[in-house]
């Protein structure tokens, strides 16, 4: 007589159990392996800061690349973005102060779904004041739309100086469409020095004025303007563009367009992974 749907069903749920436990288990034994990083670390006084953006990049992109199966990877990104935040707060505690100035929904929804609900969530009214609040915490980050509306101003300018703070990602990490949390920010810490990943480069320039060759100099040596916004005596202006090129050759290209520039990095970030392509 074959089995009634009822045991199967309990045989499938029994295994679920089994699976959920496991996981459980295996979380237990990642949190102490984390632990025993910090202890190293620490024992070779090489504890700094507990962020590692590069790493974290590193294990999206792996995420990513293995997915497979009907569970969505959106649910996978989030559990893995939940268990790095956490096991990065049980071992150095730090808030985040996100810009709220585009609505508090969005930033909360990005917030939470990179971070989770234990690492405390603070909204600020701009990027500034996110910028002005981490450097004045002990190991705090901010999070602010890459996007910024005109009347942001050059807040950018604020990340000036070897002892600010510096932009050290871009999330989400993985990019694709219809991301439940894809609105791109920009996170900012303390200098990571060691523990920076420079795949891209944000540099702010200063141009003295603006001619319209100035985009196509740009380009020719594979930088994107980012924002821009008058300063006193000229035009403050947000770059980005990949850590081989050199700030000489952005400066050179805008001489050639007849500007005059002054370049000042103000950050760098891992590549987004862009999933399905190759």
């Amino acid at each position: 007589m074959p089995p009634k749907p009822t045991e199967d069903l309990g045989k499938l749920r029994a295994e679920l159990d089994r699976i959920d436990a496991a996981m459980q288990a295996l979380l237990i034994e990642r949190s102490e392996v984390t632990d025993q990083v910090e202890q190293v670390k620490r024992r070779a006084g090489t504890a700094g800061s507990a962020f590692r953006p590069g790493r974290e990049a590193q294990i999206m992109r792996m995420l990513a690349e293995r997915h497979r199966g009907s569970y969505p990877l959106d649910g996978t990104e989030n559990i893995w973005r939940v268990i790095i935040a956490t096991s990065t707060y049980t071992q150095v505690p730090f808030s985040v102060h996100g810009d709220v100035s585009g609505g508090d929904a969005a930033m909360r929804d990005s917030v939470r779904f990179h971070f989770g609900f234990t690492v405390p969530f603070l909204p600020t009214p701009s990027a500034a004041a996110a910028i002005e609040a981490v450097d004045s915490a002990s190991g705090d980050l901010g999070v602010f739309p890459r996007d910024q509306s005109i009347e942001a101003g050059a807040w950018w300018r604020l990340l000036h100086g070897d002892n600010r703070p510096k932009i050290i990602a871009r999330l989400p990490f993985i990019q694709r469409a219809n991301h439940p949390s894809g609105m791109p920010v920009f996170v900012v810490a303390k200098p990571l020095k060691e523990a920076a990943v420079r795949d891209e480069i944000v540099a702010s320039l200063w141009l003295e004025r603006w001619r319209r060759e100035v985009p196509e100099a740009l380009r020719s040596v594979g930088v994107r303007l980012e924002a821009s916004a008058g300063v006193e005596s000229g035009l403050a202006v947000l770059v980005s563009h990949g850590g081989a090129v050199a700030p000489g050759a952005v400066l050179d290209a805008l001489k050639s367009a007849g500007v005059v520039a002054r370049y000042a990095e103000v950050g760098s970030h891992a590549a987004p992974y862009v999933h399905g392509e190759s």
